[in-house]
């Protein structure tokens, strides 16, 4: 494991990763219809060059094109694999690019999707094998898993039950940082926390909701002993994104309860 502390893609060992990989994975009618500008990577690119913001995940496409504009103000977390919401069989996301690529574009860490439970899971699992080992060996680069258990046998991928097992996934096969679902309560976050050992663990933002509720949660996330928030839609869908990055600026890194950030 690569310790984050000194790491670029986090300050003082806790992240808000500002997710852009929305486009492949979810197509440019479900998520960038509300707020049309967004559909620009341009200007996520300058939502993510907020002091709040300490990496941005982009797919390959996207880095190649912005990210040179951008490489001395915004950290590039590499999304290197992916698919598209058109693939109607069992959860399974392909490699789009090589960590050396991605190295070479300038990337200060890289993210990986993986499906547990899926039938496709061992395939998954020698993927993530490479990428890490790669990454770690060649590149010194840290690996954050999109840790997402999902298949036809799981019934409920937010059950604390399979958040921690998502979390401790994650540990077990070399992640330096899990991405997970959030399950729901401050309890069911610390077991996931609690069940990743030393290793990072930040909540996925999902789905928009109204600022009070984002923000409880991030809250409970940060009580639970998490190590920060990857979010994308309920940031750069909003009406003024930098007001909520400035709310999840306190609550991160400054301790803020939901409340003292909304007063402020």
């Amino acid at each position: 494991m690569i310790p984050l502390e000194d790491s670029p893609v986090t300050r003082d060992g806790k992240a808000l990763i500002l997710a852009y990989d929305h486009g492949l994975e979810h197509g440019p009618s479900a998520d960038f219809g509300s707020v049309p500008e967004t559909l620009d990577p341009e200007q996520i690119f300058e939502i993510g060059t907020h002091d709040a913001v300490t990496s941005l995940a982009v797919q390959k496409g996207v880095a190649e094109t912005y990210y040179p504009s951008y490489d001395d103000s915004v950290n590039l977390l590499a999304k290197l694999n992916g698919t598209s919401n058109l693939w109607t069989g069992e959860p399974y996301s392909p490699q789009n690019w090589t960590v050396e690529y991605a190295a070479e574009i300038g990337a200060d860490a890289v993210g990986y999707t993986v499906y547990s439970g899926s039938n496709h899971e061992t395939e998954m699992y020698e993927d993530f094998r490479k990428v890490q080992e790669e990454a770690h060996s060649e590149y010194d680069l840290p690996v954050v898993m999109w840790s997402y258990p999902r298949g036809q046998g799981l019934k409920n991928d937010t059950k604390e039950s399979v958040i921690a097992y998502a979390t401790r996934i994650a540990l077990e096969i070399g992640a330096d940082m899990a991405k997970v679902k959030y399950p729901g309560s401050r309890e069911s976050m610390e077991w996931a926390v609690q069940s990743a050992g030393e290793m990072p663990v930040v909540m996925s933002g999902g789905s928009k909701v109204s600022d009070y509720e984002f923000l409880s949660s991030v809250e409970a996330v940060m009580d639970a002993g998490g190590s920060g928030l990857a979010v994308g839609r309920n940031v750069w869908q909003r009406d003024d994104p930098e007001a909520i990055l400035d709310a999840l600026e306190q609550v991160i890194f400054e301790d803020a309860t939901a409340d003292e950030a909304l007063d402020e």
